[in-house]
């Protein structure tokens, strides 16, 4: 079982939340907007949604 990570760049701001929060590193930030460089280890905990003031990220389960 997998997800897809989905991030608005629009939205992103950039104060990179959930490249702090998430526990397997799935996030980085490139150009002060995150970007999911690590999608497949991501346990769908869904603790960057929580922290994203801005709503720009959507996980789906696959």
């Amino acid at each position: 079982m997998g997800y897809t990570i989905t991030i608005d760049t629009d939205k992103c701001n950039g104060d990179g939340e959930c490249v702090d929060v998430c526990p397997t590193e799935v996030y980085e930030l490139q150009d002060n907007k995150a970007v999911a460089v690590n999608a497949e280890e991501c346990l769908g905990c869904e603790s960057c949604i929580e922290v994203c003031e801005q709503g720009a990220i959507t996980i789906e389960e696959q």
